[in-house]
């Protein structure tokens, strides 16, 4: 709890002093430039502002000064302070990343409570970045603020995307059978991962049908192959023979159903079985997260039982260690901590540990079962005597059941402003699965992860 102490006009005298320092992040500057409405780039971080190919991630002026409206309304005077002028002459710059110190010292007292206070910002090396005078009206009572009741700000961000994106670009662009791309939505995402070098597309379906929907994007299908199908399973069925081959190395999703697909990847003849159960992943950028979050199994297996399991999270692990995640922390969720019969989640889940311990689950650490809290707050972890590497630091989330998983994987996308990329595995190749509520980056991102994917199971 932040608590601030004025003080009253009568009880000012010259030569007093208050200071702060504040570290210039990232949001600060997003922050102002909404609410500013200066969206110059120089300001933006990770935008080219002069055409020199580097991010400037310069503080705005405005905001430097800002900053010293801080120091005068929480310390000296403090609560109650009314600006009446602010002169500033700017003589330096401040960046994302600087930490500025903020100092303002009462130089005279004036008529009809007004005070004159010299006001100056450095950096943290002394240089100094704006320097000037303020005169304010002070608080004539003595009065204090209790400012745990104002409200914080969240910055949408999705920085782990962006990291995810560019560890795909090195690689040489994986070739995907993209099966029924005959609307818009699905061609426009096989496209655009083409256009990012993500993935080469061999699109499978009626060649009138994926034209007329070229055309409707604008785009031209020159250079890209399309193999005609008579239907649906037909295209399912040719787009797995692509991969039989080694001609394509991952699926795409597009307009079908995905039992026909599933259908057509299950066979036991001429199908991708591997001696894995197939799960999807839906790996999540949730704003405010320090990592990538992944939700297993939102959208395949409806009631897993404990044999299905052990194949979640073990996709679940190669995955993680795909996107470059060394140990992946798994959490295998249920509605408490504690192992309980009458909650058969709960004998899973711990199975599920002693499984992992034992060396049969390889590749990441395992704990459950755990309860939503425990698994993402490292405090209510602590709180309810948990000790465990994965308690409040899970980056695999385990659902007991796909409706469990489902709702989980939907909170996180509309609650919580988190994007979230989707990938089938346990087949010899990963099946992109996009929705046509996705985003460009999500689409973007479900791509990467399958290439990703792709590239692990291939070295």
């Amino acid at each position: 709890m932040t608590i601030y102490h004025n003080i009253p006009f009568n009880r000012l005298t010259v030569g007093m002093e208050a200071t702060a320092e504040r570290l210039c992040l990232a949001d600060d500057l997003y922050i102002f430039a909404h609410s500013s409405g200066n969206l110059n780039p120089l300001h933006i971080p990770e935008a080219d502002g002069d055409g020199d190919g580097i991010p400037e991630a310069m503080a705005p002026s405005a905001w430097v000064g800002a900053l010293i409206s801080g120091v005068l309304g929480n310390q000296l005077p403090g609560p109650g302070t009314v600006y009446e002028s602010q002169m500033l002459e700017y003589v330096g710059h401040a960046k994302q990343g600087d930490t500025l110190r903020i100092t303002v010292r009462l130089t005279e007292k004036l008529d009809g409570r007004r005070v004159r206070l010299d006001t100056r910002v450095d950096t943290q090396d002394g240089a100094p970045v704006a320097i000037g005078e303020a005169i304010v009206v002070a608080p004539s009572i003595e009065a204090e603020f209790d400012a745990a009741g104002v409200p914080g700000l969240g910055v949408y961000r999705h920085r782990h995307f962006d990291a995810l994106l560019a560890s795909a670009e090195p690689l040489d662009a994986t070739p995907t059978a993209v099966v029924v791309p005959d609307d818009a939505h699905s061609l426009g995402g096989a496209m655009l991962a083409m256009e990012h070098t993500i993935i080469t597309p061999i699109l499978v379906g009626d060649p009138e049908l994926i034209a007329l929907a070229a055309a409707e994007l604008g785009k031209d299908l020159s250079g890209i192959e399309v193999i005609a199908a008579e239907n649906h399973a037909d295209a399912a069925a040719k787009s797995v023979a692509l991969v039989r081959s080694g001609r394509a190395r991952a699926l795409m999703k597009g307009h079908l159903h995905t039992d026909v697909l599933l259908s057509a990847v299950l066979k036991r003849e001429g199908g991708l079985r591997t001696g894995r159960r197939l799960s999807h992943c839906f790996v999540f950028d949730v704003p405010g997260l320090p990592h990538l979050l992944t939700v297993t199994d939102a959208a395949i297996n409806i009631a897993p039982d404990l044999e299905t399991k052990v194949d979640i999270v073990q996709n679940a692990i190669d995955l993680m260690r795909a996107l470059g995640v060394e140990q992946p922390k798994v959490g295998v969720l249920s509605a408490v901590e504690t192992v309980t019969p009458k909650i058969p989640s709960t004998l899973d889940a711990a199975i599920l540990s002693k499984m992992a311990e034992r060396g049969q689950i390889t590749g990441g650490l395992v704990d459950g079962p755990l309860a939503m809290d425990n698994a993402m707050d490292l405090e209510a972890a602590r709180t309810k005597g948990i000790t465990s590497l994965v308690a409040g630091r899970a980056e695999v989330l385990v659902a007991p059941n796909l409706e469990a998983g489902n709702m989980l994987a939907k909170e996180l996308t509309y609650a919580a402003h988190a994007e979230g990329g989707g990938v089938v595995l346990g087949a010899s190749c990963p099946i992109i699965l996009t929705s046509r509520a996705d985003g460009e980056k999500a689409r973007l991102a479900s791509c990467a992860i399958a290439a990703l994917a792709a590239g692990a199971a291939k070295v």
